[in-house]
Order: C-alpha cells, then structure tokens, then sequence
C-alpha cells in the first residue's frame, strides 16, 4: 500500500514535468525538421505560467466544470495505471476523460468548438477500439487486467502480442492530435477551424487542459512501455529507449504527412485495427 501510495505522489508530482518537456522537446524537433531556430525546451512551461496567469474568458460557468472534471479525470486515470490498478478500468477512466472535454467544448456554442468536438466523437471511435483490444491483449498475456501483475511476467508482452503494439502506436497519432489525424485541434498554422476542440477555452481553463494533457501523454507512454517492461530490471531501460524512439517517429509523422479527411481517418484506423490487433489476438485465441 505504501509503494503504491508512493508511485501515485510521484506520477501527480513528475507527470506534468515530464510531459511539459516532452512537448518541449516535440516542439524543438519539429523546428530542426522545418529548418527553423524554434523555441526553447522550457517554452511549453512558460506558455501554461502565462495561460494560468491570464483572466479567463468563459461563455458559461458549466465549461469551467467540465474542463476541471477532465482534468481531475485525467490524473486520476494515470494514478490508477501507476498505481498498479486495473488496466480495463483505466481505459474506461480514460474514455470518460475525453467525453469532458468534448462536452467543455460543446457547452460553448460556438461554431468552431461545435465542430471540433464533433470531430473529436470521430477519432473516439477511431482509437477506443484498439485501446480496448491492448488491454485484452495484456489479460491473454498476463491472465490478469492488473498492471501489478503485468510487471512480473516472465518475458515481454511484445513478443506475444506485437500486433497490439503496431496498433497502438498507429492510433497514437489519432490520439496525440498529430498529423495526419489532426482534425478536431492542431498546433500548426493550416488548422480550418483556429483551434477547433479549444477555440473558446481560454486563460487558466486553457491551462489546465494543456497540463491535462501532458498527464494524458505520460500515459500514453507509459502504456507503450508495458509492452516492453517484465520481471528483470533491464528491461526498465529497454522501456525508456522504445518510448523515446516512438514519441520521436510520433513527431516525425507530424511534420512529414499532410492531414486526411475523417473518411480516411476512420477507414484506415480499423483497417489496421482487424489487420494487426484483430490477427494477432485471433492468434493468441488459438495457441491458448
């Protein structure tokens, strides 16, 4: 209970630090791909001190709300996961995280946010499928939904499942935002809809969600790193090394394909789904 207690404190405490230079990072990569200076590491950090500082602007008071309970539900999901809790009701928290913000940016009425949260439903539907499968993926593993348990296995869940990674990295982009999947927000200029999903989320409620979703990335990640992690000390680092080469390939996608239409989005993400994850676990069914 205490490990577990204290696993918790550090995700809350380093999370958001982490994930501010990562994002850090993504931006000075991203830079260096365009042949530009770009801006410093910390820069992500000196945006959300200014955002927090700013007065906020609301439309109604129930946006508020719902961009502090998809906060709140945010951190929670990743202490659960880091607290070595159950990985289905992770995903379920997580889920539930996203339908506060889609309903934040809905409670505006205006155009852009309307749109961006509709968008938003579509790549819902695009990536809910195959987080769901990796946690199947994991229980057929593993014979348990409990991270704890996941982390004492006697091998990688890569070697029995690489399919689920596949996928999971494909609908990473989806759930990053990045090109070519960003449709419902963008951190670039060619975004048709401003900053659709957050158009009208300003001041420290805009703080709040890019805090949020640094606590989302870490997440993210550390899920990748499940895939690699198993009873021997080692392969903590082989984790640490996967995550940081997949989070560089996320930023390089970015910058190099341009952006599809959601027909594409759809079609090609449960195509990849059924032809990677759906393969690999109709395979398992059958060793098992």
């Amino acid at each position: 209970m205490v490990m577990t207690i204290c696993k918790v404190v550090l995700y809350i405490l380093l999370a958001p630090i982490l994930g501010g230079l990562m994002e850090g990072i993504d931006r000075v990569v991203s830079a260096r791909m365009q042949g530009r200076q770009g801006p410093p590491l910390l820069q992500p950090f000196y945006d959300v001190y200014k955002l927090l500082a700013k007065q906020t602007t609301v439309v109604n008071s129930i946006q508020i709300l719902f961009v502090i309970a998809y906060t709140i539900f945010t951190i929670f999901t990743g202490a659960l996961f880091f607290g070595g809790g159950d990985m289905l009701l992770v995903f379920f928290a997580l889920s539930m995280s996203e339908v506060m913000m889609v309903l934040a940016a809905y409670s505006t009425n205006g155009p852009y946010s309307a749109m961006g949260a509709n968008r938003e439903l579509l790549q819902m539907m695009c990536y809910e499928p195959m987080i769901l499968l990796v946690a199947i993926g994991f229980y057929e593993v593993h014979g348990s939904f409990m991270v704890n348990d996941m982390l004492t296995g006697q091998a990688p869940a890569v070697f029995k499942i690489p399919g689920m990674l596949i996928g999971f990295l494909f609908i990473l982009t989806i759930k990053f935002r990045k090109s070519p999947f960003d449709m419902s927000t963008s951190h670039h200029a060619h975004q048709e809809m401003v900053k659709g999903l957050t158009s009208d989320i300003s001041g420290s409620n805009l703080g709040l969600y890019e805090i949020a979703e640094w606590y989302d990335q870490v997440l993210m990640m550390g899920i990748v790193a499940m895939f690699f992690i198993y009873n021997n000390p080692v392969s903590y680092v082989i984790a640490i090394v996967a995550c940081v080469i997949f989070y560089l390939l996320e930023t390089l996608i970015d910058n190099v394909f341009p952006r599809v239409k959601y027909m594409a989005m759809l079609v090609s993400s449960w195509v990849v789904i059924l032809v990677t994850a759906g393969t690999n676990l109709l395979i398992l069914s059958v060793i098992n």
